[in-house]
């Protein structure tokens, strides 16, 4: 090679490694928005305990596709308030539809809203306050934060507040529980959040930081869900209760026999958080990782593509440290899949959401690519639309893809 080519080529090698985080071929199709004081379709008509309408459609958290056409389960969380209030819990079925090219290029439309009940068929709701100091599975209190749709039409969410993973019929009603390390769960129960950390309580999650993300394998045999914080035996607050930690359980579970394993993912900052996870495949997933700041002061909202292959399973390890691992734990790898921060999509700025909070891949483009949704959490605040964003992705950018397998429907 001519040496005058040498500096140019290398030059051009480190300018493609350091510029911007999102792939050349990541398009930002469309946006979406609702009004933050739309009515649902569930019927409801009283207010909740804050004043707020019962039937008010927010704080969109996790989305799934359900496998037809254009309709995706949208999960609504705890409610407003921070756990302050009595809202219903509840999912929305919500037809998306996304034509490249076209203005508007993606619309939404409301299709259906489904309360959610226990066995019994008490409803749930989003208080701090409704829990069973005796038994997780017979509190009322409930905060849906992750939900997938299982190959047969069953529906699995992600609360919170435990953290647990139940089973939904599509009635809304609870079949199951599944099994969940005791490590995840705090041994003491509150309505106060500061008497569930330390030292009223030494392990499990910090309070609102729980299984913040679910997702599920394309064949629908495993689920895998992400704790927002470290647990507090990993280092995740210090004896002031300031998040301090970095490692972050990632739980897989066996739908079948419930069986488990556990893999480390590192946040590239203690103030960040994990708030969504979605398969691409049955190795690897795209996450959400982002700081809790809103508009102009937002400085980290990326979606992370991860890899648990060589990972350590960690199930047999009752404590990580809050930083450096040992070198015989091996954490999943990581690395920048898309910078929502972006310039060139043009979320940043006043309006750039705090809470990116769901992700959810839709049937390919006709050209072939890939859509990916993200949508956006409101916190039920009426003045702030409910929104959410189309990405189309190219098939070269996730080479492992595998879409979701439903059985075929009646």
């Amino acid at each position: 090679m001519p040496r005058l080519l040498v500096r140019p080529i290398l030059f051009v090698l480190l300018l493609v490694v350091l510029t911007g985080s999102s792939r050349a071929d990541i398009t930002l199709i469309g946006v979406a928005t609702l009004p933050g004081n739309m009515a649902d379709l569930s019927g409801l008509k009283e207010n909740a305990s804050d004043g707020t309408p019962q039937n008010r459609l927010g704080g969109l958290s996790g989305m799934a596709y359900t496998g037809r056409g254009h309709e995706y389960l949208h999960i609504a969380d705890r409610g407003p308030k921070d756990g302050a209030s009595d809202y219903v819990c509840r999912f929305h079925r919500m037809e998306m539809r996304v034509s490249p090219g076209v203005t508007p290029a993606l619309t939404l439309k409301l299709i259906g809203t489904t309360l959610l009940t226990d066995e019994q068929g008490r409803r749930y709701i989003g208080a701090l306050e409704a829990f069973d100091n005796q038994s997780l599975e017979a509190s009322r209190r409930l905060d849906p934060e992750g939900v997938v749709v299982g190959r047969d039409g069953t529906i699995y969410i992600s609360d919170e507040y435990g953290p647990v993973i139940y089973e939904f019929d599509t009635r809304g009603q609870r079949q199951r529980s599944l099994p969940l390390p005791a490590r995840f769960r705090p041994r003491k129960w509150s309505k106060s959040p500061a008497e569930e950390l330390p030292p009223h309580n030494t392990t499990g999650r910090q309070p609102n930081r729980g299984m913040e993300g679910l997702a599920i394998s394309p064949d629908g045999t495993k689920l895998y869900g992400i704790m927002q914080s470290p647990l507090i035996q990993d280092g995740g607050v210090n004896a002031t209760g300031k998040r301090t930690g970095l490692n972050c359980r990632l739980l897989e579970v066996e739908i079948r026999t419930g069986k488990t394993r556990e893999f480390v993912y590192p946040l590239d900052h203690a103030s960040h958080g994990l708030n969504e996870i979605l398969a691409v495949n049955d190795q690897e997933f795209l996450v959400i990782e982002r700081d809790g700041k809103p508009g102009k002061t937002a400085g980290f909202k990326k979606i992370m593509l991860i890899n648990i292959t060589g990972a350590t399973d960690v199930s047999g390890v009752e404590s990580l440290p809050a930083e450096a691992l040992p070198k015989t734990i091996v954490p999943v790898k990581k690395k920048t899949f898309l910078n929502l921060l972006d310039e060139r999509f043009k979320i940043v700025g006043d309006d750039c959401p705090e809470k990116f909070e769901g992700l959810v891949f839709g049937p390919d483009l006709p050209d072939g690519r890939h859509l990916l949704f993200v949508t956006a959490d409101n916190d039920f605040i009426a003045e702030q639309p409910l929104r959410v964003y189309a990405f189309a992705i190219d098939k070269t950018d996730l080479p492992g893809y595998q879409p979701q397998q439903f059985a075929p429907r009646r």
